[in-house]
């Protein structure tokens, strides 16, 4: 039994990989969403909204952007979870949007560029 239990001690006294988000490599991640979004110091609408504080905003909110009819029925409050969700599969996610993009697959990815937009104010 003491075996065992300095066993559990060592292995609980082991240090643990860090899983903290990264907004820098989500900054990276976020090079996939150029091509529609903007975000940062004069950000404009696009192909897509712009992302300046998306989080917490509604969805189908940014002003002079035109939305799909399943995006402004969609309800949704953008928050880490829901963009996950949503970045994850957006089709699925939101039956009927316009975006075209396949989703990250990546757990870490997510995490990263969600953090990235969590610095964009």
């Amino acid at each position: 039994m003491r075996k065992y239990v300095l066993a559990v001690a060592m292995i609980a006294a082991m240090p643990v990989a860090a899983s903290a988000a990264d907004a820098e490599a989500g900054k990276t991640v976020f090079n996939k969403c150029k091509a529609c979004h903007q975000v940062g110091e004069g950000a404009k609408n696009a192909v897509g909204p712009n992302l300046n504080g998306i989080i917490g905003r509604k969805a189908a909110s940014s002003e002079g952007f035109t939305y799909s009819e399943a995006m402004k029925a969609s309800g949704k409050t953008w928050d880490e979870a829901t963009l996950k969700e949503y970045l994850t599969d957006p089709k699925k996610t939101i039956p009927g949007n316009k975006m075209v993009f396949m989703g990250l697959k990546d757990a870490a990815d997510l995490d990263n560029v969600i953090e990235y937009l969590k610095a964009a104010k």
